[in-house]
C-alpha cells in the first residue's frame, strides 16, 4: 500500500496555513528546530493528536512555536530503548578514567538487570509515574528491603539524568518523588575489648593475619573506609607532620582527599607497621599476589568472616570500625567540625551531630558522676 503524501492545509477562505500539513486524516505541524547540543538545524513534523479542526490545528501549531520561542519544546525526536541507552550509558563510562565509581557502576549495572525485566522494551519517553509506583509495589511485595528499593531507583535516576542531558527527555519521571522510609537499626558500638579480640583472631589466620588486622586497626584508628585503607601508600603517611592522607588518589567517596591528624594509638600502630613495611612496595598493604607488579591487596572478605566466626562475631562489618573512630572521637570531647574533617563529611559536623550527639550527652553525663567538691559541710 504506497504511503499517504503530505498535503498543504487551507483556511475556510482558501488560504495556504503556513506550517501546517495534513496526512492520513491527522493534522501535522511542522517546525525549525535548532538542536542545543550540537547546533545543528533540522525540520519536524509533529502529529497534533489532539487537533480535529483546521481552527484546532492553527492553535495547536501556534503553542508549538510559542515553545519553541520559550526553549520549552518537547523532545521530538524517536526516543531509543531503555535498554540501548543503558548500554550506551555503561560505554560511556567505561571510556571516561574514574568518572564514576567501580562500585557504583557494579550496582546500577545489578540494577539494570531487575528494571528491564519490570519495564520490558520501553522507549526513555514512555516511563511514567505509575511505572516507577508499580516497581515499588512489586518490590515491596517480595520483601525487598527499603534501602534496596530505593538504590534501584537512584540507579535508573542516573541513567534518566544523562538521558535529559543528552537532550533525549525534557523531565524525569521520578521528580518529587521521595525515597522509601528505610528502619535505621542502631548499631551498636565495638568495644575496646571486642575490637582486640578480633584482632587477636585475625593475628591466628595463617596467611594474611598480619595485614587484615594492621587494617582493623588502622581503619580504627583514622575512621578510613576499607576500599581507602587498601589503596594508601607510604607516600600519604607524613611522620614530620603527623598527618596521613586519605584519598590521596582521588578515589575517595567523594572524590576528594582529607588529612587525618596523628592521634597516639594512630602513631604508634602506623610506626609499627613502617618497620614490617616491604621495601620492594609503595603500599601500606601490599598483596602477597602481585608477581612483578606491585600491587595492593584487593579485599580481606574472606579473612574477616573467618576472624569474625573465631571471635563471635558474625553481624561485625568494616564500617563499624568508622563508627568506632567517630564514637570515640566523640566521646573524647573533640569538636563535631574536626571529626567531620577527618572523616570527609562535607557538611560541618551535622550529620555526625545528629547521629552521634547522643554520645556526647551520655558521655557528660558519665562524666558529671565523677565530679567531687571535696567534704562537704554540715
Amino acid at each position: 500500500m504506497p504511503i499517504a503524501k503530505y498535503q498543504k492545509v487551507f483556511d475556510d477562505r482558501k488560504r495556504r496555513v503556513r506550517g501546517l500539513w495534513k496526512r492520513d486524516g491527522w493534522f501535522y505541524a511542522r517546525l525549525n528546530i535548532v538542536d542545543g547540543a550540537t547546533g545543528h538545524k533540522s525540520t519536524r513534523r509533529v502529529r497534533l493528536d489532539a487537533a480535529r479542526t483546521v481552527a484546532e490545528a492553527k492553535i495547536a501549531l501556534q503553542d508549538l512555536q510559542k515553545d519553541r520561542r520559550d526553549d520549552n519544546l518537547p523532545v521530538l525526536k524517536r526516543s531509543p530503548q531503555l535498554a540501548e541507552y543503558w548500554k550506551t550509558y555503561f560505554e560511556y563510562y567505561a571510556s571516561v578514567k574514574d568518572a564514576k565509581r567501580t562500585a557504583t557502576l557494579r550496582r546500577e549495572k545489578s540494577a539494570r538487570k531487575i528494571w528491564l525485566t519490570h519495564l520490558g522494551d520501553i522507549r526513555l519517553k514512555q516511563i511514567t509515574r505509575a511505572h516507577l509506583n508499580s516497581y515499588i509495589a512489586k518490590r515491596q511485595v517480595a520483601g525487598t528491603k527499603p534501602r534496596s528499593v530505593n538504590r534501584d531507583m537512584i540507579a535508573l535516576r542516573n541513567v534518566l539524568k544523562r538521558a535529559l542531558d543528552d537532550g533525549l527527555l525534557k523531565s524525569l519521571p521520578m521528580e518529587n518523588l521521595h525515597p522509601l522510609k528505610a528502619d535505621q537499626t542502631k548499631r551498636a558500638l565495638v568495644t575496646p575489648g571486642a575490637l582486640e579480640k578480633l584482632i587477636a583472631a585475625a593475628h591466628k589466620l595463617p596467611i594474611s593475619g598480619q595485614q587484615l588486622a594492621d587494617a582493623l586497626r588502622l581503619m580504627a584508628y583514622c575512621g578510613s573506609r576499607i576500599a581507602e585503607t587498601l589503596r594508601l601508600r607510604w607516600e600519604d603517611v607524613d611522620f614530620k607532620q603527623k598527618q596521613i592522607t586519605i584519598g590521596a588518589d582521588g578515589l575517595a567517596k567523594n572524590r576528594r582527599h582529607r588529612v587525618v591528624d596523628f592521634n597516639a594509638p594512630l602513631e604508634a600502630h602506623l610506626r609499627d607497621m613502617d618497620t614490617r613495611r616491604r621495601p620492594d612496595s609503595v603500599w601500606l598493604l601490599p598483596s602477597r599476589r602481585g608477581g612483578a607488579k606491585d600491587l595492593p591487596i584487593v579485599n580481606f572478605n574472606k579473612a574477616l568472616r573467618a576472624a569474625c566466626t573465631k571471635a563471635g562475631m558474625p553481624k561485625f562489618g568494616y564500617h563499624d570500625l568508622r563508627h568506632y573512630f567517630i564514637s570515640h572521637c566523640v566521646m573524647s570531647g573533640i569538636d563535631f567540625m574536626t571529626i567531620a574533617r577527618w572523616v570527609g563529611h562535607q557538611d560541618g559536623g551535622v550529620l555526625i551531630g545528629r547521629v552521634y550527639g547522643h554520645l556526647s550527652n551520655e558521655h557528660a553525663q558519665r562524666q558529671a558522676q565523677r565530679v567531687s567538691f571535696g567534704a562537704v559541710a554540715t
